[in-house]
């Protein structure tokens, strides 16, 4: 999966002409942990009932037309994709928040990481 093919989705629904933006987010592994260390890859597992629930809680919002999302599970290495999200709706007011919203509920209530650390 990627981005580009969850924006094609979204813009192949019958009722894509109301929407008036995609906001996305690609996540991926970066080099450094939060608190300096260096990291050389990560394992992550996906509780996939916790995902689909908050998918379809952030699609009741106002304006909201899709909110798509695929999280990679598994060993990752650096630079590896983590999580993308694309949210679409009317206006970037309900859009921005939404997508922002989505992206902090996934990290804490949908994946559970591990970081593997350089020696």
């Amino acid at each position: 999966m990627t981005l580009q093919q969850m924006v094609n989705a979204i813009k192949n629904r019958p009722d894509f002409e109301r929407v008036g933006m995609i906001a996305c987010h690609n996540g991926v592994v970066r080099a450094t942990s939060r608190d300096g260390r260096d990291v050389k890859g990560l394992s992550i597992e996906v509780d996939r009932d916790a995902l689909q629930s908050i998918v379809q809680e952030m699609r009741q919002r106002s304006g909201i037309i899709e909110v798509a999302v695929h999280l990679f599970d598994g060993y990752r290495q650096i630079g590896d994709d983590v999580m993308l999200v694309a949210v679409a709706g009317d206006i970037r007011e309900h859009v921005f928040p939404v997508l922002e919203e989505t992206v902090e509920r996934l990290k804490k209530e949908v994946t559970h990481k591990k970081e593997y650390y350089v020696e």
